[in-house]
């Protein structure tokens, strides 16, 4: 089992910039890929950003040039660093955790850009 809590979400203006943390806990040593989803109102989820534990990177098109995805495996905890954020960057940002092929979440925190 993996417990995953999220920080860092809230109202930003257009332009601005926010860091998004992940904490796991629990059965953390067989951990492989972290990062996050985002799901805007009415739309699917969808992958913005993720990490191996070994530090391979893939980032969304629509985010990549704004973004930065790392991870403090002595922390067990992954950042997203946003910058130059977008209306429609608008959406609950979810983090998970890819643990022996199982997929946890965390409980999702939201992130408002106001135009």
């Amino acid at each position: 089992q993996v417990q995953l809590v999220e920080s860092g979400g809230g109202l930003v203006q257009a332009g601005g910039s926010l860091r998004l943390s992940c904490v796991a806990s629990g059965s953390i040593f067989s951990i492989d890929a972290m990062g996050w989803f985002r799901q805007a109102p009415g739309k699917q989820r969808e992958l913005v950003a993720s990490i191996t534990s070994g530090g391979i990177r893939i980032c969304a098109d629509a985010v990549k040039d704004r973004s930065t995805i790392s991870r403090d495996n002595a922390k067990n905890t992954v950042y997203l660093e946003m910058n130059n954020l977008k209306p429609e960057d608008t959406a609950v940002y979810y983090c998970y955790a890819d643990h022996v092929a199982h997929l946890y979440w965390g409980q999702g925190t939201q992130v408002t850009v106001s135009s």
